[in-house]
């Protein structure tokens, strides 16, 4: 029996051909990859080896010698400014200040005597000088306050007191212009002027002496202050640079020194020349600055207590004794104030040169005992401006000022024991000739302290300078030194 084969499955569709796989190009070279840039491994500096010491101790000695010329370079900034206040800024300024006191005391004064010569124009020196003292005096004045007006700054209290002087002097000055109209329309004999210029005066007096000569006094006092200040400062700055460049000075010279001595173990050697003479150039430049700075705060100190003070005392005692020499011709311009122009001449004698005395006649008796030995134990602004200093040259001259004032002060009361056209005729010629010599007096004095005042402040300036002129070359020639002392030691570990 046959069996049935199975059907075969149909056939299946032929499969499309396989895609042909593109043509294969050659595969470039691939790029070789970066190398890594070297790492620079900073290693610490070793302090314990030798190169590591000898550069700590080079850097400790460079900042010593630093720290020394910087106290140097300071310091003597210190005593610069110091000098420039005190001898050509300040300074000048408030004796400026103490001469318009003086300028405008000698304004009323020159006043008073125009009016007492009245129309006799020739008395004494004549009414046409005290017009011309008195519009110099004017300039001085005006001059002063500018200087005054500088010196005061942004400090609103003292320019307040120099605008309310220059408000104050205008009024005077229209006050006293009315009066010397007004007396001269009148044409009066030598003597008291008539009761309606006395009136317009006394309004002109009374403006200055009460209000303008103390406001101007206290624009000096004010004024002071600024050299005063100045002085205290400067000279503390410059006792601590002192001892500054001494601690300076001996820790550079120290450094150094261990440092010469460091390299002479090392290296087998006894000296290194180079650092020997930058601690010698270190040790001698400290010294010197340690010199100079205290020769510069004795110059400071003697600038201002024995040139500036002596010179502004003065400069004070001229000014009240001009105005003691205009209260004696009130004493004589206005018989109904006589009294108080006696009480005002004594108060101000006794400030110039004081001696215990109740009375003018007193007083006058006691100058003409002791002001004629030379003696300056005196008290008052004459015997503190002869107190101040031992200059050379100045006893005569003090002396001179003594004679001169007793002179001055005889002279007052042989005019106040005259009759009233004596009086006049005295106060216009010999009282007025007593005067002038011994303002003159006061001049020189006042002049050999000024001069003196002036070689301190150039004495202090050359040093000074010398000392800044050798201070870049000091700095210089060390930093050069201890580099090339040290440069050969390091190249041997290289």
């Amino acid at each position: 029996m046959t069996l049935a084969q199975p059907p075969s499955p149909p056939p299946s569709p032929p499969s499309p051909p396989a895609p042909s796989p593109p043509p294969v190009s050659a595969a470039p070279h691939p790029a070789p990859a970066p190398r890594p840039l070297p790492v620079r491994v900073t290693r610490p500096l070793r302090v314990r080896s030798v190169p590591g010491r000898i550069r700590l101790l080079s850097a400790v000695s460079v900042l010593a010698l630093a720290v020394l010329f910087g106290t140097l370079f300071t310091a003597a900034q210190s005593v610069r400014e110091g000098l420039d206040v005190i001898g050509h800024d300040a300074g000048p300024q408030v004796v400026a200040t103490a001469d318009l006191y003086f300028a405008l005391s000698d304004m009323d004064a020159q006043v008073a005597n125009v009016l007492l010569i009245g129309g006799e124009h020739r008395l004494g020196k004549g009414r046409a000088r005290a017009l011309e003292v008195y519009e110099r005096r004017r300039g001085d004045a005006g001059r002063a306050v500018l200087q005054a007006s500088a010196l005061a700054g942004d400090d609103p209290s003292e320019r307040r007191t120099v605008q309310a002087v220059l408000d104050g002097l205008g009024r005077y000055e229209r006050l006293a212009a009315r009066a010397l109209l007004l007396d001269e329309q009148s044409g009066h004999p030598a003597g008291p002027p008539p009761k309606s210029v006395l009136e317009v005066y006394r309004q002109a007096t009374d403006l200055m002496r009460l209000e303008l000569l103390p406001m101007a006094y206290n624009l000096t006092l004010e004024s002071g202050t600024v050299v005063r200040r100045a002085h205290a400062e400067r000279s503390l700055s410059v006792r601590t640079g002192q001892v500054l460049t001494a601690a300076a000075g001996a820790a550079a010279a120290g450094c150094l020194i261990w440092l010469q001595v460091f390299l002479a173990r090392r290296f087998r050697r006894v000296f290194n020349p180079a650092l020997l003479v930058a601690t010698a150039i270190a040790g001698l430049y400290a010294l010197t600055g340690v010199t100079v700075l205290g020769h510069e705060a004795r110059v400071l100190g003697t600038a201002k207590r024995d040139g500036f003070d002596a010179i502004l005392t003065l400069a004070r005692a001229r000014a009240v004794g001009s105005s003691m020499h205009g209260d004696q011709s009130r004493w004589l311009l206005d018989p109904e104030r006589a009294d108080t122009y006696e009480q005002t001449y004594l108060e101000k004698a006794q400030s110039v040169l004081y001696t215990p005395s109740d009375n003018l006649a007193a007083y006058q008796r006691a100058v003409a005992e002791k002001a004629g030995d030379g003696r300056t134990a005196f008290l008052g602004l004459v015997g503190q401006a002869a107190a101040r200093t031992t200059l050379s040259g100045s006893a005569p001259a003090v002396a001179d000022v003594l004679r001169q004032y007793k002179e001055f002060q005889q002279a007052d009361r042989r005019m106040r024991e005259l009759r009233p056209r004596g009086a006049v005729e005295q106060r216009m010629t010999r009282l007025e000739t007593e005067f002038e010599q011994y303002d003159a007096a006061l001049v020189k004095l006042a002049g050999l302290y000024r001069a003196s005042f002036d070689r301190e402040i150039g004495d202090g300036e050359e040093r000074v300078r010398e000392l800044w002129f050798l201070l870049p070359v000091a700095v210089a020639s060390t930093a050069v030194l201890v580099l090339g002392g040290v440069r050969p030691r390091l190249t041997e570990y290289r």
